[in-house]
């Protein structure tokens, strides 16, 4: 029998619906502890410097109150290194975005940057926090991350989203062996990025070990619709 998949819920729309109009609707506190009360087994959230979304004082606040495991993902350049030793969430995952990226786009080369990667792995690992290293559907960059010293890797999933309609067992093919790498090097498996309702289920069923998903903005449009906890009971049923 599969192990169960966690779904961590990424609040980031929720504060650019906030950051809109200023003031504090919707909290993002509220939403995130209602994720919870609806199922959701992690938060997920991705601080920028530029605070469009998510804030400095969110992860503050929310630290405290969560039930689930808190997963703060981002550049591990200061001020973001600071904020999560501060922190302490449960997990930290690795994001080689630029300043001013609209969304995360790419993974790391885990080959090029393994001294920078295995100094922060050790860094986070000292303090407690497990540590997740996004990266492309890639073997070489999967096997090269267990050298740098994380946890688990999680895999960038648009190309697997974008390509799914036209071919979806040619999607998720890169996506399978660099899975079946991660098993056999004995990392944990993450996945995240353009994630929904359409193409979540076939990524479950095919992909070994995998650990959790964080998906934030296909499932946040779709609670527009659905309502929050039905969106979430929704997501969760893809990962039977």
């Amino acid at each position: 029998m599969k192990n169960s998949t966690r779904l961590s819920v990424n609040i980031n729309k929720i504060a650019t619906i906030r950051n809109a109009r200023g003031g504090n609707m919707p909290d993002v506190v509220k939403c995130a502890l209602d994720c919870e009360k609806f199922g959701a087994e992690g938060i997920t959230v991705h601080p920028r410097p530029d605070e469009r979304h998510i804030r400095r004082q969110d992860v503050l606040d929310l630290k405290p109150l969560l039930t689930t495991e808190f997963n703060i993902e981002g550049n591990p350049r200061d001020p973001f290194n600071e904020l999560v030793l501060k922190v302490l969430p449960a997990q930290v995952t690795l994001v080689p975005d630029a300043v001013d990226a609209i969304t995360s786009n790419a993974g790391w080369d885990t080959v090029n940057n393994k001294a920078f990667l295995s100094r922060i792995c050790r860094m986070f690992k000292e303090s407690g926090i497990r540590v997740s290293i996004f990266v492309d559907p890639d073997v070489e960059m999967v096997k090269n991350a267990v050298d740098c010293g994380c946890d688990r890797v999680e895999l960038y999933t648009e190309a697997y989203a974008r390509e799914y309609h036209a071919n979806r067992e040619k999607a998720i093919e890169p996506y399978v062996k660099a899975a079946e790498e991660a098993v056999r090097c004995g990392l944990g498996l993450n996945a995240g990025h353009d994630l929904n309702l359409d193409n979540l289920k076939y990524f479950y069923d095919n992909i070994p070990g995998l650990l959790e998903v964080s998906i934030g903005h296909a499932l946040i449009c779709d609670a527009l619709y659905m309502g929050l906890e039905n969106t979430i009971q929704a997501y969760k049923r893809q990962l039977l």
